[in-house]
């Protein structure tokens, strides 16, 4: 959509008049919608702030004659901002004051509901048998009744309070603090209203902050006759390429955290946010309102330079992704939580050596560990996942050769987390679902199937007395209509003995026993053995599922100093973990200081 853009005050509504065509329904709010609406216009009326102003959603208009606006998105707006202006009349009338408005009130008229003007207007003085002549009619009610309700039950809603609201809600374009609606005047004579109204209603999608800027650069006004088309063209294709590049998740997870309660469709908007410094708390078309402030009305503002500040924090965020190291290490900064603001900040008037080092330093910060308590951190401790992450991280930088890069994107959607390596096999199992998964890992691991007809072939081959034992149990318990829980768990002890789970790792909550998961594969593996486990993370990356380096290394048993079983994980092998988590982290956990201070 492309047209004009500008705020405009209620005030300046008020002499306006207004068309709803027949390809939009009745007015159809609902008393929350309308005390949500009036509690947002009084916390902002409340404020102490100055040179603020409140902004209400779109309005979209097309000229339907020299006179009248056809309201295309809007007219829920625009009625409920009538009807508080009816009461305001009334309240006016009824206090004996001065006339409110100094100027005529705004006409909405109706293609297909020629009353609804009448009953609008003399909404104030309404019997209640007329509010149920048709449904518009019983919404409108409701919602006006909903306003009076909500200025007469307000506990500090006195009189003072009263001007207050009022000087505030139809405050003038020089006066202070006013209301304000976006005005979207749409200009292209081409453009279908019904089509707009589709786009805008039908399909749920409503106007953005990131629209709503576009549509301010793309506006003819700010450019010269000769120039217009060839500029608007260079913006909305430069405007392209850089949403298309935010788009693509590997990009996006990385300079962007999920955690963030601000979500984006048009992901451009999440740089425009930044370049303002939007918090979660401002009001939805902050950015909007803080864009607008660089167009002024009564001269062509820079375009050139505005649009050469974005691309700008978009190209450093760009330069950051590909260079290996940068990537990596502003990654991991962002996942915990640093302002990506911040890191842009420092980045300036720093040479890519001082850079890097002031990264590494902000890295300190949030492991906050020292070498010598690496080996004391025990599961539930917030920095152990972080650690884990910086290992993983840090082993791939470490590979000088390898142009792997750790897969930001694939970390946070797949909601990664820290599990224990040899599971806390003294915590029964007592979910039926969860016990005939753990049945069917064991007969998987020991036959490659779980089909009993082809396990029945297969362990005729099996010579080992005990384990024949176990698995005629755990056929049994397969076969069985309800699982016994008896019989399971003698099951789950037997195999726990083969396994010699009872003899291995003597901290199993300790960080030499912890790794680095996505959410899936720990929920299939929680309460399983270190060989089944083993046995998933193999197959997870012989199919192409991306498996933690540092994570496949440990069930390879490539950290191991020593030749051992493959079925276990034994104390040794925990212990040479933590040795090689201390070894690559090194340069970001500082030895403790000595007593001496040296």
């Amino acid at each position: 959509m492309n047209g004009k853009i500008e705020l405009k005050t209620i005030f300046e509504l008020l002499d306006q008049k207004f068309f709803i065509p027949d390809y939009q329904r009745g007015y159809r709010w609902t008393p929350i919608q309308v005390k949500q609406l009036l509690d947002d216009i009084w916390d902002f009326t409340k404020k102490k702030k100055e040179g603020e102003f409140y902004c209400l959603q779109p309005i979209v208009v097309k000229k339907y004659n020299e006179n009248i606006w056809e309201v295309i998105d809007g007219q829920q707006r625009l009625t409920t901002i009538y009807l508080i202006l009816k009461f305001i009349e009334r309240e006016h009338l009824r206090r004996n004051l001065k006339d409110a408005y100094n100027k005529s009130m705004f006409d909405i008229n109706y293609k297909v509901r020629s009353k609804s003007k009448e009953f609008l207007e003399k909404i104030s003085y309404i019997e209640e048998s007329e509010c149920n002549e048709n449904i518009d009619f019983f919404h409108i009610c409701q919602s006006y009744e909903t306003i009076k309700e909500w200025f007469m039950n307000e506990k500090e809603f006195d009189y003072n309070m009263y001007i207050k609201f009022l000087s505030n809600f139809l405050a003038k374009e020089d006066e202070e603090r006013p209301i304000k609606v976006i005005w979207y005047e749409i200009q292209e004579e081409r453009t279908s209203p019904i089509d707009i109204f589709t786009r805008l209603n039908i399909g749920k999608i409503p106007l953005t902050n990131a629209e709503l800027i576009k549509a301010l650069f793309l506006q003819k006004g700010n450019f010269s006759e000769s120039e217009a088309s060839l500029k608007q063209i260079q913006i909305a294709t430069e405007w392209d390429n850089i949403e298309k590049t935010l788009q693509d998740d590997s990009f996006w997870y990385f300079i962007y955290n999920p955690e963030n309660p601000l979500k984006y469709d048009n992901r451009i908007e999440y740089i425009f946010d930044l370049m303002k410094n939007r918090k979660p708390e401002y009001e939805y078309y902050y950015t909007f309102n803080e864009f607008y402030k660089d167009f002024p009305k009564d001269e062509k503002p820079d375009i050139d330079k505005i649009w050469l500040e974005i691309k700008k924090y978009f190209l450093t965020f760009e330069e950051w992704y590909k260079d290996h190291v940068l990537y990596h290490y502003i990654g991991f900064l962002i996942d915990c939580g640093v302002s990506i603001n911040e890191i842009k900040k420092e980045s300036k008037n720093k040479t890519k050596i001082e850079f890097k080092n002031y990264l590494k330093e902000k890295i300190k910060e949030q492991i906050n560990c020292k070498l010598d308590d690496l080996k004391e951190l025990e599961y539930g401790d917030e920095r152990i996942k972080k650690i884990l992450l910086l290992f993983n991280i840090q082993t791939i930088l470490d590979s000088k050769k390898s142009e792997m890069r750790f897969p930001f994107h694939k970390y946070k959607k797949e909601n990664w987390d820290i599990e224990h390596v040899r599971s806390q096999t003294e915590k029964t199992i007592n979910s039926k679902k969860h016990q005939l998964e753990w049945i069917n890992d064991m007969l998987d691991y020991f036959f490659g199937t779980t089909d009993l007809e082809k396990i029945e072939d297969k362990k005729q081959n099996n010579k080992d007395e005990d384990l024949q034992e176990i698995m005629e149990l755990l056929i049994a318990l397969k076969q069985s209509e309800k699982i016994d829980s008896e019989k399971f768990e003698e099951a789950f002890e037997k195999m726990r003995k083969y396994f010699q789970e009872d003899n291995q790792v003597e901290n199993i909550n300790n960080i030499s026993n912890l790794t680095l998961l996505d959410s899936e594969t720990n929920r299939s593996y929680k309460n399983s053995f270190f060989p089944i486990k083993r046995k998933r993370i193999i197959e997870n990356d012989a199919n192409g599922i991306f498996v933690p380096i540092a994570t496949k290394n440990l069930f390879l048993k490539y950290y191991s100093k020593r030749a051992s079983e493959n079925m276990y994980w034994t104390n040794d092998d925990a212990e040479d973990y933590l040795d090689a988590i201390e070894t690559k982290l090194k340069d970001f956990l500082p030895e403790k200081e000595s007593n001496n201070g040296k």
